[in-house]
């Protein structure tokens, strides 16, 4: 892989100015400068998503969104689809044919000057909130369904389970996404979560679930082995992306 030209040589010292972390969901694009532990230093900043829109508009307004906040030396953006490589590959929710093979990495970058970092939200999510110990899972419930596996700590590669089958010939994401909770209520789409739990259970075996996004706080009892998480944990997580072997992530997916 030829380095990119926007990777300052590794010679020469780079200080340590924070991580900016951007959160690109379904329904809103959030954004603040992390530290290498995931806090904030600095308030975070919010616009809708521009759903529908070529991905040049969106990495403008991501640009316009993040001119006010202070300089981070790193780049880190959690993506609601499949990414490998800064490239995305599948983006459901955000509704332009255009995002399929577009290479958000090498577009932000160059808008926003610097090196990027580019996985699904969910994977980004996930980072901030594992122990760092056997194979854990995180599931996102927002607009659609996102899932993440780390082993040991590592991100693993990236599975869209949220447009395999889920029930009655459909999705997860048609099922669980905020479309569906808004049309048969939290009581019908709370069971519908616990079932997709036990999907992922039987699935993969974790030894520990977490859930987060913004549909999270809906849910009430949960089984002793899974946690609810904090929606910040899609900013935090971009800090501890920084810190996974990326030759050996981007090479299985992400």
């Amino acid at each position: 892989m030829v380095p990119s030209p926007l990777v300052p040589p590794l010679s020469l010292p780079v200080i340590n100015k924070g991580i900016l972390a951007i959160d690109i969901g379904g329904s809103g694009i959030k954004a603040a400068v992390v530290d290498d532990s995931g806090g904030l230093r600095c308030d975070r900043v919010r616009i809708d998503t521009p759903v529908g829109k070529h991905p040049d508009a969106v990495v403008a307004a991501i640009a316009a969104l993040v001119d006010t906040l202070p300089r981070g030396d790193r780049i880190a953006v959690g993506f609601p689809g499949m990414v490998r490589n800064g490239r995305v590959l599948t983006a459901a929710n955000l509704g332009h044919d255009a995002w399929h093979g577009y290479d958000l990495a090498q577009a932000l970058g160059q808008a926003l000057h610097g090196e990027v970092r580019v996985a699904n939200d969910a994977d980004v999510q996930g980072l901030a909130v594992i122990h760092g110990h056997g194979l854990e899972m995180v599931l996102t419930l927002g607009t659609g369904f996102g899932t993440a596996l780390y082993l040991d700590g590592r991100l693993c590669p990236h599975l869209e389970v949220a447009h395999q089958r889920f029930r009655k010939g459909e999705t997860y994401d048609e099922h669980l996404g905020e479309a569906a909770r808004e049309r048969i209520g939290n009581r019908r789409w709370r069971e519908r979560v616990a079932m997709a739990i036990e999907n992922m259970r039987a699935l993969v075996m974790f030894d520990h679930l977490f859930v987060g996004g913004g549909n999270a706080r809906h849910l009430r009892d949960v089984p002793k082995d899974v946690t609810v998480v904090d929606n910040k944990a899609g900013l935090a997580g971009g800090a501890f992306l920084w810190q996974q072997d990326w030759a050996r992530s981007s090479a299985v997916g992400d």
